[in-house]
């Protein structure tokens, strides 16, 4: 199974990735459109479990910056490869990162149990959090962040998801801040992220 094939902060390559997107078996939305920039998350309610089996909210996320990216562990290869990317970020931003919350949301709780998110965060950076709980949370709080997904069937009967693929940021506040596409380079990314941290600090001040 693919996502049992991941090991530490190693990705499917870029060949797959181009395979992947030949065949669309997932898309990666681009910016979010006008009028659907993702609200506040003192705005929000939904109600989650994360893998460690505690109840978390909206709420468990304010008073730190936070990076937030939806998807599913069944995923081939826009999840591992985001989640990489995030792991690598966080290694860039050294303590920093302890300053954030650090989330990954399952748009696929079927199939992704508290178990099964444990086992699959279990492979990237330790600070990054994986969240399931049932279908109309799901929705809920997909709904506050604007983001997208979609079940799609597939010739052997089974199943994928296509998702928003962008990474979300929050400042400590709940404001959003900004977001990091799919594939956004480092120097790129990097920087947006010490943005928020910043209007943390600021905020503090």
């Amino acid at each position: 199974m693919l996502r049992r094939a991941i090991l530490g902060y190693g990705a499917a390559g870029v060949g797959a990735v181009a395979l992947m997107l030949f065949v669309g078996w997932w898309q990666v939305d681009g910016p979010e459109p006008v009028g659907q920039r993702p609200v506040a998350l003192t705005e929000m309610d939904f109600r989650l479990t994360d893998h460690e089996g505690n109840a978390v909210g909206p709420e468990t996320l304010i008073g730190r910056p936070t990076m937030a990216f939806f998807g599913f562990t069944y995923c081939p290869d826009v999840c591992p490869t985001t989640l990489s990317d995030i792991s690598g970020w966080l290694d860039d931003l050294g303590d920093e990162a302890d300053e954030m919350n650090v989330v990954f949301i399952t748009v696929d709780p079927e199939r992704d149990t508290v178990e099964t998110m444990a086992e699959y965060v279990g492979y990237f950076h330790p600070g990054i959090r994986g969240w399931t709980g049932p279908e109309e949370q799901i929705a809920r709080v997909a709904d506050g962040f604007r983001a997208t997904y979609v079940r799609v069937p597939m010739e052997s009967g089974d199943y994928t998801m296509n998702h928003t693929a962008s990474v979300f940021l929050f400042a400590a506040s709940g404001r959003f801040v900004t977001m990091i596409d799919y594939h956004e380079p480092r120097e790129f990314a990097v920087p947006k992220i010490r943005r928020a941290l910043a209007e943390e600090m600021e905020g503090a001040t």
